[in-house]
């Protein structure tokens, strides 16, 4: 099963595989770290909540370090709009492209 990413709109915007973050055609885009989300590079962006990548406004939790590209796999389809979650924080989404 593919574990999707979303805006705060509803949006499908990527999915998880593994421990990263992959945008919807396969390109790996971010690395995870708990509920932390990094990108490629190691660099904080924000916090996976509610299948969103979020700023919580909890500060930054550095620099995870580059673990190299695990590659393509492939484009999983597009689950489709889920609608508005009523998420009350910013989406950060944006920052791993």
């Amino acid at each position: 099963m593919t574990n999707y990413i979303y805006a705060t709109s509803g949006k499908a915007v990527g999915f998880i595989r593994g421990r990263f973050v992959h945008s919807l055609n396969g390109k790996a885009i971010g690395q995870l770290n708990g509920t932390n989300v990094h990108r490629l590079s190691g660099q904080y962006v924000g916090e996976l909540h509610n299948d969103q990548v979020v700023d919580k406004h909890l500060g930054s939790f550095g620099n995870i370090g580059n673990p190299g590209n695990p590659g393509n796999p492939g484009n999983p389809g597009n689950p489709g709009n889920r609608g508005n979650q009523g998420c009350p924080y910013r989406d950060v989404f944006d920052k791993l492209l």
